[in-house]
């Protein structure tokens, strides 16, 4: 069998053209192409549906880490949190959809693989890869649990904003949801931050650009598209918008290749979502 060539993609957002557009090209037909998607597969996007059944249908060449609109899903699902004005999902809401929903849950919040460390959004700059794998495997459990309905709701939630010895492992999961899918920047005390524009209009701190930082290893992260295509030795940040007009990107890591295909499904407008 051929060693895996591992390309992974940006935020999808229920992007179906796009990323029916993305995989057809020629790079990622290769038979030993294999697919890393770093997250919010679903949601705004016109075909969260169609989205999650093709990845879903992709079987071993496809893997996925979760981000935080594929965990509002979940949410949405269990009854836990509110379907959103902005929110694209009543097509996974169905008895139907089941299955796809527990595949999706069944799903890690971070991969390490081919000497990357892949999320969805962030890291916490104290924390070692094995924290990570540990932390992320405390969240999976809930997700995965029989009961992840019941379970699911203490996930939900701004407090607490650092991270500290002496959390309760209920604040401990709920933090680490909230470093691995939505952070962006620490502000200057080291506590979350919930700005989303770019470095350049901030004095904010992004979480890559923390001081002593535990991974040296290179970080592969989505979930920032006013960041846009970020390619650093250390970081690389693979959100380009394609939601919103811009493109869908996948980056081989091999060798750092970059393949876009620009929006195919129509943009929304960031100011009125």
């Amino acid at each position: 069998m051929a060693t895996p060539d591992y390309w992974v993609i940006g935020d999808v957002q229920g992007c179906l053209r796009s990323l029916q557009q993305l995989l057809a090209q020629s790079e990622l037909q290769q038979p030993n192409a294999h697919y890393i998607f770093a997250g919010d597969l679903v949601n705004r996007g016109p075909d969260s549906l169609g989205v999650l059944q093709l990845i879903h249908d992709l079987g071993p060449r496809a893997q996925v880490v979760l981000g935080n609109h594929d965990i509002h899903l979940l949410g949405v699902a269990a009854g836990v949190r509110k379907h959103s004005h902005s929110d694209t999902l009543t097509s996974l809401l169905t008895p139907q959809a089941q299955p796809l929903l527990d595949w999706l849950r069944h799903q890690p919040l971070a991969l390490h693989l081919a000497g990357h460390l892949i999320v969805h959004a962030g890291l916490h700059p104290n924390w070692t890869l094995a924290d990570v794998c540990h932390l992320a495997r405390s969240v999976e459990q809930v997700l995965q649990a029989p009961d992840w309905q019941q379970q699911i709701h203490a996930l939900f939630g701004n407090e607490p904003s650092d991270w500290h010895d002496g959390l309760s492992p209920e604040d401990s999961k709920r933090l680490v949801v909230n470093i691995l899918t939505r952070l962006r920047y620490f502000d200057a005390q080291g506590h979350l931050s919930k700005y989303q524009g770019a470095p350049h209009t901030t004095d904010l701190i992004p979480w890559f650009q923390m001081p002593q930082r535990r991974i040296e290893l290179p970080v592969i992260f989505g979930h920032w598209s006013t960041l846009g295509l970020y390619m650093q030795a250390d970081v690389i940040g693979i959100d380009t918008g394609c939601l919103w007009g811009g493109q869908l990107t996948a980056l081989r890591l091999r060798d750092r290749k970059v393949v876009q295909v620009e929006n195919a499904d129509g943009s929304l407008n960031p100011f009125n979502t």
